[in-house]
């Protein structure tokens, strides 16, 4: 009997499970270990709560299109069209920058420079544990259309 042929990315953590992780550990250290905190507090929290926003809008904007399309949001399950409109135009990877954006939102409204630092190791995560394979499993499944659109989008802005 033959394999039959896996169509994901073949994802092995959920990314909104690592983004949890990042905070949780960020959060953490944050109070419990090495505390140091992020000034002026005021206008930071401003800002947090902007780009808490933009990742809202950006989540929702992405994850709208996707739908629309018919193809799957998880990137553990097939994708049945390459979509390149709205945030898609900006960013290959619209739902991971929103990831990203959030978390950093997050740590300024806490205050906390480790959590704030977390963000760059969940950015480091999702790109070599999530977005690496999804762009190979979307290099194989669109072949020349998605090669193309790599050329023309980037990865992250």
């Amino acid at each position: 009997m033959a394999t039959p042929e896996i169509d994901s990315a073949q994802i092995k953590i959920p990314p909104p499970l690592i983004f949890v992780a990042c905070l949780a550990i960020g959060i953490g250290v944050d109070r419990w270990l090495l505390t140091i905190s992020l000034t002026p507090r005021g206008p930071l929290q401003i800002v947090g709560a902007a780009l808490c926003l933009a990742a809202v809008v950006l989540s929702v904007s992405a994850s709208t299109l996707l739908r629309r399309a018919g193809t799957s949001v998880r990137p553990d399950k097939p994708s049945t069209v390459m979509v390149i409109t709205g945030p898609y135009r900006f960013t290959r990877n619209p739902l991971y920058l929103a990831l990203c954006l959030l978390h950093a939102g997050i740590a300024l409204l806490v205050g906390g420079l480790i959590p704030l630092l977390m963000t760059l190791v969940l950015a480091i995560i999702l790109r070599q544990a999530v977005i690496s394979r999804e762009e190979h499993y979307l290099s194989g499944k669109f072949g020349p259309a998605y090669s193309d659109y790599c050329i023309k989008v980037r990865r992250w802005l």
